[in-house]
């Protein structure tokens, strides 16, 4: 891994007031990321009215492509560095329609504030804020 890379390895939290959510604001949002580059893991706990959903991504920073499953439909995924910015690129099909995302990932200088900001996708506006708690 090079500086311009950072390792986004921890615990976040979501704050809450600085994210903007598309749809329904959850009352809590956690998430742990394992990430020794290429390969990155993220497990996430969202916490809403209607209970707990837990999910689990597994990718690559490399530019290859994976699977995984979004609330049981599979969704490729290609990720890659635009210097120090990671682009998570997922592509599905649900409910006879095609749904895009690019989720670009940046890390604070201090590393204190990972920010998750969908900008050109189909979850276009949409930013998590989530802040370092371990």
């Amino acid at each position: 891994m090079t500086a311009a890379h950072p390792d986004f390895s921890g615990t976040y939290r979501a704050n809450l007031e600085a994210s903007k959510f598309l749809g329904a604001k959850p009352l809590a949002l956690d998430v742990a990321i394992e990430h020794r580059d290429p390969k990155l893991i993220q497990s996430i706990i969202s916490t809403t009215a209607a209970g707990e959903e837990r999910m689990v991504y597994t990718f690559t920073t490399d530019g290859a492509d994976s699977v995984n499953t979004i609330r049981g439909t599979d969704a490729h995924t290609r990720a890659h560095w635009e210097g120090s910015e990671l682009v998570i690129e997922s592509w599905m099909n649900a409910g006879g329609r095609e749904f895009r995302f690019r989720d670009f990932w940046s890390l604070s200088e201090d590393g204190k504030t990972l920010t998750m900001a969908h900008r050109d996708d189909d979850l276009a506006g949409q930013i998590s804020v989530l802040e370092r708690i371990r």
